[in-house]
């Protein structure tokens, strides 16, 4: 029992030593103690953490508002004043052909023009057929065969085709009709069966005005347009 007593006081003793020394080192609780370094780490307020693998992409801005596009302009402007019959009877053939425009009529009516004349001076029946309204190829035929018949043969060469301005346009039973007026300088000369110059000039260039109507029927497949009416362009 003594020694017992003994062991159990040392041990006693050393335990008190212990407590004794962690309360100075580590001091007393007293609930107004700081808190732990992970509860600071986890209610402070975080840092941004940097990730080097993260893109930050630019902001997208909404797109730019598109202004609303002006009212187009008067379509027959460069070819018709606006409210005229003219422009009227442009507006009457697009309605049955949309593909109509006057800047390219007037483009194919200057190349149709060169081919006639040239046609009928060289008297190139076959040429003329496909160009040419029945009434008109009958009356340029006609004018070929006196010609030929007096044994004359015309010569003449085209300078240079200067205007082919519209006129007039209209549309008559789904038909439509466009008149232009031609400006151009051409050398033309007349030979008779000796060869002399019986009309015209060889050296003289001379400027010439016409004023043709073109039709088309509408309703038809067929696109091409053929010269309906002559005149002069005065």
């Amino acid at each position: 029992m003594g020694s017992f007593d003994i062991i159990t006081l040392i041990f006693l003793g050393l335990a008190v030593f212990v407590i004794f020394k962690l309360r100075s080192v580590l001091g007393e609780r007293t609930g107004a103690e700081p808190p732990p370094p992970e509860v600071l780490r986890r209610d402070a307020p975080q840092a941004p953490v940097r990730d080097e693998k993260i893109i930050t992409l630019p902001q997208r801005t909404p797109p730019p508002v598109e202004e609303a596009e002006p009212e187009s302009a008067f379509r027959w402007q460069d070819f018709a004043e606006e409210g005229s019959a003219l422009a009227a009877g442009f507006d009457a053939i697009v309605a049955l052909d949309p593909t109509f425009h006057p800047r390219s009529f007037a483009a194919g009516a200057k190349a149709a023009y060169e081919m006639i004349v040239t046609a009928f001076n060289n008297g190139d029946r076959k040429a003329l057929k496909n160009l040419l309204s029945r009434e008109i190829f009958d009356a340029f035929s006609q004018d070929i065969t006196e010609r030929e018949t007096r044994g004359e043969a015309i010569e003449s060469n085209f300078v240079s085709l200067d205007k082919a301005d519209i006129t007039d346009a209209s549309v008559k039973a789904r038909t439509a009709q466009v008149t232009v007026r031609f400006v151009s300088q051409m050398i033309t000369a007349t030979r008779d069966k000796a060869g002399t110059v019986v009309d015209g000039s060889l050296d003289r260039i001379v400027n010439v005005k016409d004023t043709w109507t073109f039709s088309r029927d509408t309703a038809s497949k067929d696109p091409n347009w053929r010269l309906v009416a002559t005149g002069d362009g005065e």
